[in-house]
């Protein structure tokens, strides 16, 4: 039972090894969490390896998702901008405060283009760096569009401007005219042995290099001196002495000159016993350094201690940075430069060096241990959460069967309701969490539950929740609750309806669910049997979140994939359920934990039709066709295939059998209709929207469903297809 929350905001080079320690000896009673803007974090080191062409996207980057999946951490991905501190509450951008009994920074910088006009408009900041392979890509992309070269000249003569101006040129050659602009000498706080090899270096790659140039102002085009000269340019990268996050300015804590947090030699801040800081965002007190990585990397050790000691009560312990330390400067090449002290070295043989380095640091994160089982239920198979945790439908189906009088199986119970003439229509959901963010959590429950009062074209009035919490303090317990009803009230105050009670109770893991009621105009009601041969089908997202989720569990997939899988999941289907409408909508259900074959056959047989699936149509979520490949399936999703023997094949074909949760709305649309829905669907913000099939006519003893790999017509709709 946990009865302290420790908070992580950042995942900067000592945060991720607080994650690992904390994940290789967990403290006991301690619930740890990382707020993290983004879900990838890239090693600074490897980054001008990145620029010039030596290490992809993944070679460079750490999985917080995975790491923290390991550390037995909840991830938070949205960005803290601030700290309550009375309160012991994290403020963010998107979610509520998050309370927190100790809260470590490690946020790193950025450059500080405020103090040059011009700069924060016209310049491309290098930092923060977790940003800059997005950059790097968009300048890329330019250079090789050009019809001349790029001038492109980097502001900055210490090491990361160094490396970047080296790697830009080794990467796209004689595509850009590179510069490198310092205020004053080239790598003024080096070994001038270092500096000059550098400046070697350069000269030889055809690199412009203007030392002692301080920068008066950025223009659109280029740069002016303080002494007048100006520099023409098609684009300025800022890599200049780095800034603090403004935010840090509204806490209350000790700041430096520069607005970094004063930390004493245990990593503390010098106001508040509660905060911890590490990293470029940390300011020792007595021991000033450069803000470099190789100090970041440092602090973890000593930090992950002392936030364990803190926890505990204990006395936290100093810790004193190196005076002097190895420095390994890149050249783009696949060289580099070294120094420590009086030691300077140059050549191949010291890149070699730094990669092996670099890549024994990855590793450390990338390959974590097996670690053995906290209880005998661990060892059980595991079992999916969300909508992959539905019972198959088959067994439902028999159960409702012997139960009988149930009525018609449509998507949600539809009552006559007295006095304005419309129906009501109640449906109920709830299911386990999947995702350790219980806001996140909450939307997507939200959001799944109205799925089929959208699908059934009604207006959301009410919601009554079913919740459980797992059991700690009671402090903890408010907070968890707290959240999760937070982010779906968010949900459904948006969709027209209210919060209006519900249930709580505690289990073994975070669940929650909605019993929802609605209205609708008999007229206007959408109902699975409305399909009509000729009506295309359209779905309005992409599918893949079962074997996502089942992907995420194993420690198989990219962070990155995951965080789209979850956004997606989060759109709220009600504009799209309006969009099917307003196009004339025959039909329509909501794509959850059947799959869309299970889905799809519930209203072709309510229909009497059948249909054919363009395979190649099928919208799917970034990384679920190549998961499904290396068959990771849900734990549901054996029992939705059994349901279709006849249909086998690749992944386009598995991800028929996909469960959804939050899914996307699939409706029969007049072949008239179609392409301007999934346009205005489109429009809507639903960018995966597609014409996935045609609904035919209904042909004794022939298979309801055929799916063919075929393309699309040229016209962009599926031909009428006939049953063979």
């Amino acid at each position: 039972m946990a009865d302290k929350d420790l908070v992580l905001i950042g995942g900067g080079h000592a945060h991720v090894q607080v994650l690992r320690r904390f994940g290789m000896r967990p403290e006991p009673g301690v619930r740890l969490t990382l707020v993290a803007r983004d879900v990838e974090t890239p090693y600074s080191g490897m980054l001008p390896g990145f620029v010039a062409g030596h290490y992809g996207h993944d070679d460079i980057h750490i999985d917080l998702m995975h790491l923290a999946r390991f550390a037995g951490a909840r991830v938070i991905h949205d960005e803290a901008t601030g700290l309550d501190r009375a309160a012991g509450r994290v403020l963010c951008r998107r979610q509520p405060p998050l309370r927190y009994d100790v809260v470590s920074l490690d946020i790193g910088s950025a450059p500080r283009a405020d103090a040059v006009p011009g700069a924060a408009e016209h310049a491309v900041p290098v930092k923060p760096v977790d940003r800059l392979a997005a950059r790097w890509r968009t300048l890329m992309a330019e250079a090789e569009g050009a019809e001349r070269p790029l001038a492109v000249t980097v502001v900055g003569g210490g090491p990361a401007g160094t490396e970047l101006v080296l790697a830009m040129h080794h990467r796209l050659g004689a595509r850009v005219r590179p510069a490198l602009v310092t205020r004053g000498a080239l790598l003024a706080h080096h070994d001038p042995r270092v500096a000059a090899a550098l400046r070697r270096v350069l000269a030889e790659r055809g690199v412009t290099l203007h030392e002692h140039a301080p920068v008066a102002r950025v223009e659109p085009d280029g740069l002016v001196l303080a002494d007048g000269r100006r520099l023409p340019a098609d684009r300025v990268l800022w890599t200049t002495q780095a800034g603090a996050a403004p935010w840090l300015a509204d806490t209350g804590l000790a700041l430096d000159a520069g607005g970094f947090v004063r930390v004493a030699p245990t990593l503390r801040s010098v106001t508040d016993p509660r905060v911890f800081a590490a990293g470029d965002v940390a300011s020792m007190d007595g021991h000033p350094r450069p803000k470099a990585g190789v100090f970041a990397v440092r602090h973890g050790p000593p930090l992950a201690a002392n936030l364990r000691r803190s926890l505990r009560g204990e006395p936290l312990r100093p810790f004193v940075p190196q005076t002097r330390f190895l420095s390994l400067i890149a050249t783009g090449d696949r060289a580099a430069v070294a120094s420590r002290g009086p030691f300077v070295a140059r050549g191949r043989w010291v890149w070699r060096w730094k990669d092996w380095i670099d890549r024994r640091f990855m590793r450390a994160f990338r390959d974590l241990p097996e670690m053995p089982p906290a209880s005998p239920a661990m060892v059980q198979e595991m079992r999916c959460g969300g909508c992959g945790a539905k019972v198959p439908a088959a067994a439902l189906a028999r159960a409702l069967d012997r139960l009988g009088g149930v009525g018609p199986r449509d998507d949600a119970a539809v009552l006559d309701a007295p006095g304005d003439g419309r129906l009501l229509v109640q449906t109920v959901d709830h299911f386990r969490a999947f995702v350790d963010d219980p806001y996140v959590f909450g939307r997507i429950a939200a959001n799944h539950a109205l799925g089929d009062i959208h699908a059934m074209g009604a207006q959301p009035l009410a919601a009554l929740a079913i919740a459980a919490v797992p059991p700690h303090a009671p402090a903890l317990v408010e907070e968890d609750l707290f959240r999760m009803l937070a982010g779906a009230r968010a949900v459904l105050e948006a969709a027209g309806a209210r919060l209006v009670g519900g249930h709580s109770g505690e289990a073994a893991e975070p669940a929650l669910g909605f019993a929802v009621t609605g209205a609708v105009h008999p007229d206007r009601i959408l109902r699975k049997g409305g399909l009509r041969a000729g009506d295309r089908l359209v779905l309005t997202k992409a599918l893949g979140t079962g074997t996502l989720l089942a992907a995420a569990m194993r420690g198989r997939v990219p962070a990155r994939h995951v965080a789209a899988a979850l956004e997606a999941m989060q759109r709220p289907a009600g504009p799209a359920a309006a969009c099917l409408m307003a196009h004339g909508a025959t039909a329509a259900t909501d794509v959850t934990g059947f799959g869309l074959y299970g889905h799809l056959m519930e209203m072709l047989e309510a229909s009497d039709a059948d249909a054919v699936l363009d395979a190649d149509a099928i919208p799917a979520l970034p990384g679920a066709l190549g998961t499904l490949a290396s068959g990771v399936v849900s734990t549901l999703h054996p029992a939705n295939a059994a349901a279709a023997p006849h249909l086998r094949g690749g992944p386009r074909v598995a991800l028929l059998f996909d469960p959804q949760t939050a899914g996307g709305l699939l409706a029969g649309i007049p072949a008239g209709r179609a392409a301007a829905c999934v346009t205005a669907l489109r429009a809507l913000g639903c960018a995966d929207a597609a014409v996935i099939g045609a609904v035919t006519g209904a042909v004794p003893g022939s298979r309801r469903v055929v799916v063919r790999p075929a393309g699309l017509a040229t016209d962009g709709q599926p031909p009428m297809w006939s049953e063979p």
